[in-house]
């Protein structure tokens, strides 16, 4: 069975913002022969858009730094702005065992890529989550905290000098985190307020580094052209942290304050089974087996 590997680069421009700079990415996805860009996901609010790319090893590996090369080439962090926490144009680079393949595996060719964006583009790197050197690095936010504007001086503390590269952040493109992790669902929940404030109140509750969900990850965000608070989140084991355990406690807080969850939203491309246990959940299905009992299993070979 042939190797597959999941990437999902992140970057710091919209479709919304500046579309020549997103396109030029896109066109630079479609480009590496064996791997295809399943997904893309733009955020005019963030500022950022989400790409997740499927492919040989080989081939992930080259897009990927294809990838952060055009980024550093088009993208100007001392011009960006967005509601979403970000330290580089290219601002992280996950990579996800798909078929055939396990994290080591992953780790291995995080390495390689951090390796050769310092090399050859001059943007140094912290290797994240399972790829990190020491356990503050595992997460992300720890990483990202900062942002482009404070990560200079951050560089400069003793804990904090990148994996790959010196302690210095590329002019224009900062730095980026790059690493394995196992697959992530990104999970929004829109309220029907304008108040930040409630939103950051409720992302506090709920994330695992506040003492909520182990495996929960959130910020309040504002979405300005539709005027409503966000609670977007990182589900980072949907197992572990079901979806509609982050929903039902969303739901609960927010009525603390008089407010309702007007929708939710998915991310990118998601796990099948987190979405089945969410309709195993809510339609309180006994004895269910979604690998037995759900009919795309079987016909496209998933058992």
């Amino acid at each position: 069975m042939a190797k597959l590997i999941e990437c999902i680069p992140n970057f710091s421009v919209s479709k919304e913002k500046d579309e020549k700079v997103f396109q030029g990415l896109v066109d630079v996805a479609n480009s590496i022969p064996g791997c295809k860009l399943f997904d893309v996901q733009s955020d005019g609010n963030h500022n950022r858009c989400v790409f997740t790319l499927v492919g040989s090893p080989e081939a992930i590996e080259e897009v990927a730094f294809c990838l952060a090369k055009k980024a550093m080439e088009t993208i100007d962090m001392t011009k960006h702005e967005g509601q979403h926490a970000r330290m580089g144009a290219v601002d992280v680079i996950p990579f996800v065992p798909t078929m055939d393949m396990d994290v080591k595996e992953c780790v291995d060719l995080s390495k390689r890529v951090a390796e050769r964006i310092w090399n050859e583009l001059q943007i140094p790197s912290f290797l994240y989550e399972d790829s990190a050197t020491v356990p503050e690095r595992r997460n992300l936010a720890k990483c990202r905290k900062g942002q482009f504007e404070g990560m200079t001086e951050k560089l400069l503390l003793p804990e904090w000098k990148p994996d790959y590269g010196e302690r210095r952040i590329h002019p224009t493109a900062g730095i980026v985190a790059i690493g394995a992790r196992m697959p992530l669902v990104a999970f929004n929940i829109n309220l029907n307020t304008a108040d930040l404030e409630i939103a950051n109140k409720i992302a506090k509750a709920i994330r695992g580094s506040s003492g909520g969900f182990k495996y929960c990850k959130a910020i309040g965000v504002m979405l300005e052209e539709r005027e409503i608070a966000q609670v977007s989140m990182n589900m980072v084991n949907y197992e572990g942290t079901p979806l509609f355990y982050a929903f039902e406690m969303v739901r609960a807080l927010a009525r603390r304050y008089g407010i309702e969850i007007i929708g939710t939203e998915i991310v990118g491309l998601t796990p099948a089974k987190a979405l089945i246990d969410c309709a195993e959940y809510y339609l309180k299905i006994e004895n269910f087996d979604c690998r037995k009992q759900v009919m795309e299993y079987h016909l496209i070979g998933m058992e």
